[in-house]
């Protein structure tokens, strides 16, 4: 009798850490699974809305909103798509005129005090980004790179 109980407390240990191991590798094989389809969503989304080519637009030399300073910028537009119809140095383009009009548009309403302040280029290049997407939203613009930054007081 001392068998037949101690071979069915054995069974029943043995199918319990069964069923143990089972579901530890159910929770396993779930947390790999999310944690590769996570990444493979930011992967996607970081495709699509990453650099594909980049437009020059030549220096500005603009007067800012504080008198007598000035502020000489040159500005690289980061866009997602390689099919915007924008050349370096083609004054001919379009939109061309409608970038440079809504950049300087953002450009002549800052003073040198906030350009120079430690956050004022990401704050312009913000600002820089949403003027050209609400004003030129053909193009789109992912990125403001500068190129060349000079505030004269």
């Amino acid at each position: 009798m001392a068998d037949k109980s101690q071979t069915a407390t054995g069974k029943s240990a043995s199918k319990s850490s069964q069923v143990i191991a089972f579901v530890v590798l159910v929770v396993v094989a779930a947390g790999v699974f999310q944690f590769y389809s996570k990444r493979h969503e930011a992967d996607a989304d970081a495709g699509a809305n990453s650099v594909k080519s980049v437009i020059h637009l030549d220096s500005f030399v603009v007067n800012l909103a504080d008198q007598g300073a000035f502020l000489k910028i040159g500005i690289d537009l980061g866009v997602s798509s390689t099919s915007v119809d924008v050349k370096s140095g083609d004054k001919n383009t379009p939109v061309l005129p409608e970038i440079r009009d809504a950049v300087l548009s953002v450009l002549t309403t800052w003073q040198s005090s906030q350009l120079l302040a430690p956050d004022g280029k990401a704050k312009l290049k913000e600002q820089i980004l949403r003027a050209l997407h609400q004003q030129v939203p053909a193009v789109p613009v992912r990125e403001v790179y500068f190129t060349e930054f000079l505030v004269q007081q």
